[in-house]
């Protein structure tokens, strides 16, 4: 059989592949590209003929890649993003001075947004666009970055440390003062808000009692989805809301929440700055990325 110029196989076998390998689920690469598991399952087969060797190791829940799947996993991944930025480049019109970065609501609202109109003080001409979601950039290939807490599991994207944040208590003034020498027992008398996002690698109360040695129960009288809700039920005096200190330092310093400082602990997790190579990142991307990186150094955030 004639082979084309690059002596690739059928493109589609390698779409398939790529979706497959990134979820590790033929279903869910399936659920991607509107197609049933079945074709995907075919596409991946006749590259596997294609390439005689086996790509996945079939398990009964779920695949594991091969070596040589890693292999082409990696290349793949790193050439499906370098099409993308180009492709993103040529429908925007401009190659230089556009910007895509991801985080999530929460991020977004107290720290990503006020950064950005500090940047477009300085580089005005850079288009900046934000994208707000509480699950997973990891399909996202639009983003030149994106912010997260804690690395990304089974990515080969380049993850750059920004931080790692402080976990305590945040009520309202009034409270706090109510609570001044209370015991962790003290604080599970009052309501607890908890956070629940799609988003699962935020640290819960539950962990966070854990980690101070707290085995009692914890009440689950308040939950939300949303952050900024936690802050604002907590502003009003509702309750104790987890706090992440260097994120909320702006509401800290104005004195509308006050943070329990004793029961200050470290994250487990580091925030991170996740996206493409440097040299794969446009002049405004780049002016950006450099740009939240110098705010974490002077304690923007």
């Amino acid at each position: 059989m004639s082979r084309r110029h690059y002596n690739l196989p059928p493109l589609a076998t390698l779409s398939a592949f790529e979706a497959a390998a990134r979820h590790l689920s033929f279903k869910e690469a399936a659920s991607e590209l509107s197609v049933t598991p079945g074709a995907v399952s075919h596409q991946i087969k006749a590259l596997e003929t294609d390439l005689s060797t086996p790509l996945f190791v079939r398990k009964h829940r779920g695949v594991e890649l091969t070596e040589d799947g890693e292999a082409l996993y990696e290349v793949l991944g790193t050439s499906f993003l370098k099409v993308s930025k180009v492709l993103e480049q040529v429908r925007s019109g401009d190659s230089e001075n556009h910007a895509t970065v991801g985080s999530t609501t929460a991020v977004a609202a107290l720290w990503l947004s006020p950064s950005v109109i500090r940047f477009w003080q300085e580089y005005p001409h850079v288009k900046v666009n934000q994208m707000a979601q509480d699950t997973s950039f990891a399909d996202r290939p639009d983003l030149d970055f994106f912010i997260r807490y804690g690395q990304e599991p089974n990515s080969s994207l380049p993850h750059t440390k920004l931080y790692r944040d402080t976990l305590t208590p945040v009520c309202s003034p009034e409270l706090a003062a109510e609570l001044k020498g209370a015991s962790l027992g003290d604080l599970t008398q009052h309501r607890l808000i908890h956070l629940e996002t799609r988003d699962n690698t935020w640290t819960t109360w539950p962990e966070w009692f854990q980690e101070l040695g707290y085995t009692g129960n914890l009440p689950a009288q308040s939950r939300v989805n949303s952050y900024a809700l936690a802050l604002q039920m907590a502003r009003k005096g509702a309750g104790l809301a987890l706090g992440w200190k260097r994120l909320i330092q702006p509401m800290l310093s104005s004195g509308k929440l006050v943070a329990l400082e004793e029961f200050s602990i470290p994250a487990p997790n580091n925030f991170f700055l996740v996206g493409r190579e440097d040299e794969h990142l446009s002049e405004g991307a780049l002016a950006l990325k450099n740009w939240l990186l110098n705010e974490v150094q002077g304690g923007s955030v």
